[in-house]
């Protein structure tokens, strides 16, 4: 029996808005003949259950199980062309795709002049929305139809027909050079994070140079400028340069700005933009701009003219609620930041279908740090347990890594530590397995396994010599990336000090407040 996370049509239609199932009994009511029709019946069906059970289906009578598989398949294709002519799907892409449909249609037909008329229009739009691949291919349709349409100026049109399809190639040619080398960058950023040392360092830097394309700025459009951008980002974030990582993100999210009329378009892009922009920010704990740029982005989202669908609405919820939770820990206000978690696991449970693993593992282990610092570690225990016990994380190795070792201390401040012993040797089995055995970790987990030889009048002792030895690898420049995801310093002064590790950092977030 199918299951109903596997079963792509039963999954499409529980995606529907009550407006978009409407419209598509709508789209199907406008032959009578379709009023019985087996796909209808079998759409009625599927919207009422709760999981996909193909033996209800074959009891309803609607169809036989031979003829299952393509009545399947047909109602997924009229469903896709309901939602294809739905006003908020006619964005510029789809409709440049409809007026090259109709012009081939024309061509089909032998009406060369009203076909060519509705490519010259389809391109200047195409090339104005620099959709140029769309563009190139109404070229080479002009082309083959110039050849059959005999005209007085036909040797003028052949020259400019070639010259735009030679220019149209060279920048879909650097686009993609650019977008693969972008792609590949960021497929190294989720499967292993930062570089850990002198030889990936090299390795990333060399990959980098060798396929970063020959460009002149000032002649790139929108999107070769985008995907520059983009390709610099993850090579800055990979190396941890996080005051480039400032830079590119910058120079992505004003591009858009830039070009406003690109951010209905490319709404997605925009949003990703935005997100890395308000992670580079956080990085070099830069507060007041990290504010501003979070509340300029939720007033575009919720601005009137952007676009709204569930993919939007998706990832709108996961950038907009990580950065909330991420400026809580830029400026210490751990407690003030615990109204998101309910949110955000409604969040969670409401966009589970669009969200991937990772991401959603992303959020626990910010939400347990947000128990962390607001000193509730049974809590943070929970959500680490989440991210621990998942066997499909296979993305971004180091958010497991570190996990772990927070649950260690997680344990040890809420007196849990009956089985801390065990916890170490597993944690310290996997860093070995995973590769991921910096410093910091090693210290880690030599303090914590020596704790039960100290006695409580050498503790701060002790605290203060592991404090002496983290300080080291603040700068470093492979090592500071544990301090990117777990604030040990913080958590050490907080016992030097006998203050909540909260107060710590908050403190500190006010002396380098910007």
């Amino acid at each position: 029996m199918t299951n109903a996370s596997k079963d792509a049509l039963f999954v499409l239609i529980k995606s529907l808005s009550k407006s978009e199932k409407r419209q598509f009994k709508l789209y199907v009511g406008r032959l009578g003949v379709n009023t019985d029709a087996k796909f209808l019946a079998l759409f009625n069906l599927l919207d009422k259950m709760r999981k996909y059970d193909e033996r209800q289906i074959l009891e309803s009578g609607i169809v036989k199980k031979a003829q299952l598989s393509n009545l399947k398949a047909h109602l997924y294709k009229q469903i896709l062309v309901s939602l294809r002519l739905n006003p908020v799907n006619q964005n510029a892409r789809v409709q440049i795709r409809e007026q090259l449909d109709f012009a081939t249609i024309l061509y089909q037909k032998g009406l060369y002049k009203q076909s060519l008329k509705i490519l010259d229009k389809a391109k200047t739009f195409a090339i104005e929305h620099e959709e140029k691949n769309v563009a190139y291919e109404i070229v080479e349709l002009e082309k083959v139809i110039e050849t059959q349409y005999i005209t007085r100026s036909i040797p003028d049109r052949a020259d400019e027909l070639a010259v735009q399809a030679k220019e149209l190639s060279a920048q879909n040619v650097m686009t993609s050079k650019l977008s693969n080398l972008s792609l590949q960058l960021y497929g190294m950023m989720l499967k292993v994070g930062y570089v850990r040392s002198d030889e990936d360092l090299q390795k990333v830097k060399t990959y980098f140079e060798t396929h970063l394309p020959a460009y002149e700025l000032d002649k790139l459009g929108f999107r070769e400028k985008l995907w520059l951008y983009k390709a610099h980002l993850w090579y800055s974030l990979l190396i941890q340069d996080f005051l480039s990582a400032y830079k590119y993100a910058s120079k992505w999210v004003d591009l858009f700005y830039d070009n406003e009329e690109m951010i209905p378009l490319n709404p997605v892009f925009f949003l990703k933009g935005n997100h890395y922009l308000l992670e580079s920010i956080f990085f070099v704990k830069y507060a007041s701009q990290f504010r501003e740029t979070l509340d300029r982005l939720e007033a575009q989202v919720e601005h009137p003219d952007f676009p709204q669908n569930d993919n939007i609405a998706s990832l709108a919820f996961l950038y907009i609620n990580s950065n909330k939770l991420n400026l809580h820990f830029l400026e210490g206000t751990f407690d003030k930041g615990l109204y998101l978690v309910n949110i955000i696991e409604y969040g969670i449970k409401k966009h589970r279908e669009r969200i991937d693993e990772h991401h959603i593992m992303l959020l626990y282990y910010k939400i347990a740090c947000l128990y962390f610092g607001n000193g509730d570690n049974k809590n943070c225990i929970v959500y680490l347990k989440k991210i621990i016990s998942n066997k499909n994380l296979k993305m971004r190795e180091d958010l497991m890594c570190f996990a772990r070792v927070l649950s260690l201390v997680a344990h040890y401040e809420a007196g849990m530590d009956y089985h801390l012993e065990v916890q170490l040797k597993s944690t310290y089995k996997f860093l070995l397995k995973m590769n991921d055995l910096h410093a910091v970790q090693k210290e880690m987990i030599k303090f914590l396994r020596g704790l039960g030889d100290i006695y409580p009048h050498e503790l701060k002792n002790e605290f203060q010599k592991l404090y002496n030895e983290l300080k080291k690898y603040e700068n470093h420049p492979y090592e500071k990336r544990a301090f990117l995801y777990l604030d040990i310093l913080s958590w050490l002064e907080s016992h030097l000090e006998n203050k909540p590790v909260g107060q710590i950092i908050r403190e500190k977030a006010l002396a380098v407040t910007r």
